[in-house]
Protein backbone atom coordinates (compact mmCIF):
# COMPACT_ATOMS: atom_id res chain seq x y z
CA UNK A 1 0.00 0.00 0.00
CA UNK A 2 2.65 2.59 1.14
CA UNK A 3 4.80 2.22 -2.10
CA UNK A 4 1.51 2.67 -4.82
CA UNK A 5 1.22 6.10 -2.05
CA UNK A 6 4.91 6.68 -2.81
CA UNK A 7 5.17 6.33 -6.83
CA UNK A 8 1.34 8.32 -7.13
CA UNK A 9 3.59 11.32 -4.57
CA UNK A 10 6.45 10.61 -6.71
CA UNK A 11 4.71 10.77 -10.40
CA UNK A 12 3.23 13.80 -9.08
CA UNK A 13 6.22 15.88 -7.82
CA UNK A 14 7.84 14.69 -10.89
CA UNK A 15 5.16 16.06 -13.05
CA UNK A 16 5.39 19.61 -10.88
CA UNK A 17 9.34 19.65 -11.63
CA UNK A 18 8.82 18.54 -15.41
CA UNK A 19 5.80 21.04 -16.03
CA UNK A 20 6.54 23.51 -18.65
CA UNK A 21 5.95 26.35 -15.57
CA UNK A 22 7.51 24.56 -13.22
CA UNK A 23 10.32 25.18 -10.64
CA UNK A 24 13.27 24.22 -13.74
CA UNK A 25 11.45 27.53 -15.85
CA UNK A 26 11.44 31.71 -15.24
CA UNK A 27 7.27 31.09 -15.84
CA UNK A 28 8.04 29.64 -11.68
CA UNK A 29 10.28 32.02 -10.59
CA UNK A 30 9.60 35.20 -11.84
CA UNK A 31 6.08 35.53 -10.24
CA UNK A 32 7.83 34.89 -6.40
CA UNK A 33 9.94 37.45 -7.18
CA UNK A 34 7.12 39.46 -7.53
CA UNK A 35 5.71 39.16 -4.68
CA UNK A 36 8.52 41.55 -3.34
CA UNK A 37 6.90 44.36 -5.03
CA UNK A 38 3.54 43.39 -3.43
CA UNK A 39 5.03 43.55 -0.22
CA UNK A 40 6.53 46.80 -0.49
CA UNK A 41 3.26 48.37 -2.04
CA UNK A 42 1.47 47.07 1.24
CA UNK A 43 4.16 48.44 3.43
CA UNK A 44 3.42 51.66 1.60
CA UNK A 45 0.05 51.57 3.56
CA UNK A 46 1.38 52.75 6.47
CA UNK A 47 3.22 56.36 4.64
CA UNK A 48 1.43 59.10 4.66
CA UNK A 49 -0.35 59.28 1.30
CA UNK A 50 1.93 62.72 0.98
CA UNK A 51 4.88 61.07 0.62
CA UNK A 52 3.39 58.37 -2.19
CA UNK A 53 4.55 58.84 -5.71
CA UNK A 54 1.99 58.84 -8.24
CA UNK A 55 3.89 57.99 -11.24
CA UNK A 56 5.62 54.92 -9.26
CA UNK A 57 2.35 53.58 -8.36
CA UNK A 58 0.53 54.63 -12.01
CA UNK A 59 3.47 52.24 -13.44
CA UNK A 60 3.13 49.27 -10.79
CA UNK A 61 -0.99 49.63 -11.43
CA UNK A 62 0.09 49.59 -15.31
CA UNK A 63 3.03 46.57 -14.93
CA UNK A 64 -0.05 44.50 -13.20
CA UNK A 65 -3.04 45.39 -15.33
CA UNK A 66 -0.47 44.07 -18.74
CA UNK A 67 1.21 41.12 -17.41
CA UNK A 68 -2.19 39.99 -16.02
CA UNK A 69 -3.97 40.25 -19.42
CA UNK A 70 -0.57 38.33 -20.69
CA UNK A 71 -0.65 35.43 -18.01
CA UNK A 72 -3.69 34.35 -19.57
CA UNK A 73 -2.91 34.76 -23.38
CA UNK A 74 0.37 32.52 -23.11
CA UNK A 75 0.83 28.93 -23.36
CA UNK A 76 1.25 27.60 -20.62
CA UNK A 77 -1.34 29.41 -18.89
CA UNK A 78 0.40 31.11 -15.86
CA UNK A 79 -1.85 31.48 -12.97
CA UNK A 80 0.96 32.16 -10.38
CA UNK A 81 2.06 35.37 -12.94
CA UNK A 82 -1.55 36.13 -12.97
CA UNK A 83 -2.16 36.34 -9.34
CA UNK A 84 0.96 38.27 -8.23
CA UNK A 85 -0.11 40.38 -11.16
CA UNK A 86 -3.81 40.80 -9.76
CA UNK A 87 -2.69 42.00 -6.58
CA UNK A 88 -0.18 44.19 -7.89
CA UNK A 89 -2.79 46.10 -9.81
CA UNK A 90 -4.55 46.07 -6.66
CA UNK A 91 -1.75 47.24 -4.40
CA UNK A 92 -1.36 50.45 -7.03
CA UNK A 93 -4.62 51.00 -7.70
CA UNK A 94 -5.78 51.59 -3.85
CA UNK A 95 -2.40 53.83 -3.21
CA UNK A 96 -3.57 55.82 -6.43
CA UNK A 97 -6.78 55.94 -4.49
CA UNK A 98 -5.26 56.95 -1.35
CA UNK A 99 -2.99 59.65 -2.90
CA UNK A 100 -6.54 61.00 -4.82
CA UNK A 101 -8.14 61.20 -2.12
CA UNK A 102 -5.71 63.12 0.23
CA UNK A 103 -5.10 65.81 -2.14
CA UNK A 104 -8.38 66.17 -3.10
CA UNK A 105 -9.17 66.70 0.66
CA UNK A 106 -6.33 69.36 0.98
CA UNK A 107 -7.61 73.24 1.97
CA UNK A 108 -6.28 75.20 -1.43
CA UNK A 109 -3.66 76.88 0.29
CA UNK A 110 -2.15 73.75 1.61
CA UNK A 111 -2.34 72.41 -2.38
CA UNK A 112 -0.87 75.30 -3.64
CA UNK A 113 2.42 75.56 -1.13
CA UNK A 114 2.62 71.33 -2.22
CA UNK A 115 2.40 71.63 -5.35
CA UNK A 116 5.55 74.30 -5.34
CA UNK A 117 7.32 72.25 -3.17
CA UNK A 118 6.89 68.81 -5.21
CA UNK A 119 8.29 70.92 -8.29
CA UNK A 120 11.34 71.82 -6.24
CA UNK A 121 11.66 68.25 -5.12
CA UNK A 122 11.38 67.18 -8.88
CA UNK A 123 13.60 69.74 -10.41
CA UNK A 124 16.44 69.03 -8.10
Amino acid sequence: MSSSVSAISSSRFQSFLNHPAGPKTIHFWAPIMKWGLVIAGLGDLKRPAEHLSVSQNCALTATGLIWSRWSTQIIPKNYPLLSVNAFLAGTGIMQLYRIWDYRRNLPKSEAQSSDKSTSTVVST
